[in-house]
Formats: C-alpha cells, structure tokens, sequence
C-alpha cells in the first residue's frame, strides 16, 4: 500500500494542498537575488543566498523585514524602512524567475495526482501576484484549481484560515485532505486546520529539522508519497 493510502487508511485523499517554495520549487536563488537587490539600493551590504534560505516562508514583508535586520528576530526595524525596502525587492523579484528550479519528483507526482482526478491547491505565504506566472512558467500551472497567496486573505500560515478557506471551495472535509509542506508554518497551519500533514526534508525551515515539528511523515523525496508500491510516471 502506497503511503497517500496508508495515511487516509487505504483510500485517496480528496483534496490535496501543497505549499509552494521549498515544497515544489526551489525558489531561494531568485529571492536572495532580490533580497540583494533591495538591500544595495539602500545602501546596505549584500545578503547572499545562505542566509536569505534561513529567512524565508514567513511572506514577503517578512523576508525584507530580517534582511534589513540581519536575522531572524525584526522587531526593530523601522517601518519607513521596511515599506522602501518592500517596494524595491517587489520590483526585484517581479524581474525573473530563471534561477527557480522545480524538484525532482514534483511533476511526477502532481502527474499521478491528477490522474486520479484528486483536486489539487497551492496554499503559500508568497504574495498571490507572484504565484500563477511562476507555476505558468514552471509548466506546473495547469495542475492546481484553487491558489490562495500570502496577502489572498487577511491572514497568513501558520494560521489555519487558508487551509480552512480551500476546504470550503472544494466542501471536503479536513479529514479527508492532505497538506504537503517544508516548514513549521506549514505544520502548524495543517494541524490548527485539523488537516493531516507531510512535510519535506529538503525545504526551508529556518535552519531546523522538519522533524522536529511532528508531521505525520517527513519525505525526502516527493514521489515517496506514492510509493510503494504505486506506479509513478517516468521523470520528464
């Protein structure tokens, strides 16, 4: 029995969300470059990319927030500040997306997924203006009914009202969902949302093991979701 059936004890969950950055697509390398870009037009000195990975998932004022901080805590930033640097690394990382890689195994599954007519959601903190033409151009776009982005709703993960504002479109129970992320909002979200969870060890987390936040599995590889002993399709 393949793992999505052994979660929802041995049938097909009926929705499936999936978080976005560090879930489906590595996006680090763009947002860094953006980061980067906001910070030298105030004058400030590079972040690089290492650090940026250990900032992001809390959306974008978040990200431009610790960049101008340089850490995790923010609290001092100034709101002037904040609100110029926003603007700049919006305008930044509107540019391109030519450095995000999608993750082996992704399409595969999201393949096998549809096949079995099980609607699919994309539920992230990255603004909504950015989310459908980086899945268009990531040839991942047709694959998902419903997007609900960082600034879709008043709220944002680790509140459950994303995950509970999908459920009521597709009207499936969160029993009979499944939400698939990389970090401890994405964790924090599903179990508030009382929604079963996975979680991917390869994300972004703040430099913290997913482990750590108690998913009911944690997956090195997306397409383990299927198997075994499930057919996936061949990788493209």
């Amino acid at each position: 029995m393949s793992l999505l059936r052994e979660l929802f004890a041995g049938q097909l969950p009926e929705l499936v969300m999936f978080d976005l950055d560090g879930t489906l697509v590595d996006s680090v390398p763009d947002l860094a470059a953006a980061v980067d870009q906001a910070l030298l037009g105030l004058g400030r000195a590079p972040a690089g990319l290492a650090r940026v990975r250990d900032w992001v998932g809390n959306g974008a004022r978040v990200l431009v927030r610790r960049a101008l901080a340089g850490g995790l805590q923010h609290e001092r930033v100034g709101e002037a500040e904040a609100e110029q640097a926003l603007e700049l690394f919006m305008a930044a990382y509107a540019e391109s997306h030519g450095l995000t890689r999608v993750y082996p195994g992704v399409t595969q599954t999201l393949d096998w997924l549809r096949a079995q007519d099980i609607p699919l959601a994309i539920v992230t903190n990255k603004p909504e203006r950015f989310v459908a033409p980086l899945l268009d151009e990531k040839g991942l776009g047709s694959y998902f009914r419903w997007i609900v982005g960082g600034d879709t709703l008043p709220q944002q993960k680790p509140d459950p009202a994303a995950l509970r504002h999908v459920l009521r479109l597709a009207r499936v129970d969160a029993d009979r969902a499944l939400f698939v992320g990389d970090s401890r909002n994405d964790v924090l979200a599903a179990r508030a949302a009382e929604v079963p969870c996975v979680a991917l060890s390869y994300g972004y987390n703040h430099g913290r093991p997913i482990a750590e936040e108690e998913p009911l599995r944690v997956l090195d590889d997306l397409r383990q979701l299927l198997s075994p002993p499930e057919a996936v399709p061949a990788a493209r």
